[in-house]
């Protein structure tokens, strides 16, 4: 997936968008979002016949289950007693992989521009264009934009994050993290087993994540400090330490890792202003179709409203699924709405592919 400056955040795909050499790639289907129902409409447009091309604003494929929980088990996808977070992205980036879909990630889309003749041209920050003739909108609740710790910012990248893709990286490390909700404590109960020290640090007295699970951090190893806060960070080249102000008196604690699990604010930014109708800051689709008043464009996961829409990943698929199929008769007349069974049509062997 190497984009147009060849970072490794674009190049961590099975398939590539070329270079600015050709800063213009021309498919079937392009999908906004990298989120599960996002990731399943490309699996679905490949399963099609149809070629795809996938825009993320964020560096890596998951959406928000890979920003916010890839570690924490989920237990109502359907097939999976409990799956992870991150073991589910993988499994659909990897199902969706043998029909090879191109992705940008790294990169927001910005604009949407009709076609003389038909199909769409989407525009992202960095000077990106996908032609498509339908597209899909999974952005989920939108793009979002982590909520700073103002002494925290120079480190970021240094020792200071906003998340923990990979507990892994910080074994051995002493972590604090900040915050009280879901995100802050599912990372502390995560890193506890395998950091030298795991302090978390919350506001206020009272924690907005789950009861249990606040329960599970008062039994694990952690070092809680309420009504506290992390006044200040230290360290030349990285992060060594921060500065905790906790019951009317300041100290200094060793801290490697610093997580600001401060929460995220969503927003669809520039998606708004593409013309399609919006209803409580998601788009309207028709509940048969998915499709929103936009010829071939169709909202799916969170990002879309209908009547009585529940907001579940499992319905997210279903709907990723209605949308390509109804996308494959517009963009194919004449063709069948119903997909053949996947039992009888097995996926490519993409050992067989060119460059696989």
């Amino acid at each position: 997936m190497t984009g147009a400056s060849g970072t490794a955040a674009e190049a961590a795909g099975p398939t590539h968008i070329p270079g600015t050499a050709d800063p213009a790639v021309t498919v079937d289907i392009a999908v906004i979002g990298a989120g599960p129902a996002g990731l399943h409409a490309a699996y679905y447009a490949g399963f099609r016949g149809l070629t795809c091309a996938v825009i993320d604003a964020l560096d890596q494929p998951g959406g928000q289950v890979a920003a916010l929980y890839p570690e924490k088990a989920l237990y109502d996808v359907a097939g999976h007693l409990a799956v992870k977070g991150r073991e589910l992205i993988d499994n659909l980036v990897a199902q969706a992989a043998v029909f090879a879909p191109r992705y940008l990630l790294g990169h927001a889309a910005t604009t949407l521009t009709r076609r003389a003749g038909g199909g769409w041209s989407v525009g992202t920050d960095r000077g990106r264009t996908v032609h498509a003739g339908a597209v899909v909108i999974a952005v989920g609740l939108g793009r979002f934009t982590p909520r700073a710790l103002t002494c925290a910012l120079p480190y970021l990248g240094r020792g200071a994050a906003y998340h923990v893709p990979r507990p892994a990286d910080h074994a051995g490390r002493d972590v604090v993290i900040v915050g009280g909700g879901d995100s802050a404590v599912d990372w502390a109960l995560a890193l506890a087993p395998i950091a030298r020290s795991t302090t978390l640090v919350h506001r206020r007295a009272a924690f907005r994540a789950h009861e249990h699970s606040v329960k599970q951090l008062h039994d694990a190893p952690v070092r809680v400090l309420t009504d506290a806060q992390v006044t200040a960070c230290h360290g030349a080249e990285r992060l060594e330490r921060v500065t905790i102000a906790h019951g009317g008196e300041s100290a200094q604690v060793p801290a490697e890792t610093l997580i600001a699990a401060l929460g995220f604010s969503a927003h669809l930014g520039p998606l708004a202003d593409w013309g399609a109708r919006l209803e409580h800051r998601a788009f309207l689709v028709d509940a048969a179709t998915q499709g929103t008043d936009l010829p071939e464009v169709y909202a799916v996961g969170d990002g879309c409203v209908r009547p009585g829409r529940v907001p579940l990943i499992s319905v997210g698929f279903a709907e990723a699924a209605t949308a390509v199929n109804h996308a494959a008769v517009a963009l194919r007349p004449g063709s069948r709405l119903a997909p053949e069974h996947s039992s009888d049509v097995p996926p490519p062997d993409r050992t067989t592919r060119k460059g696989a």
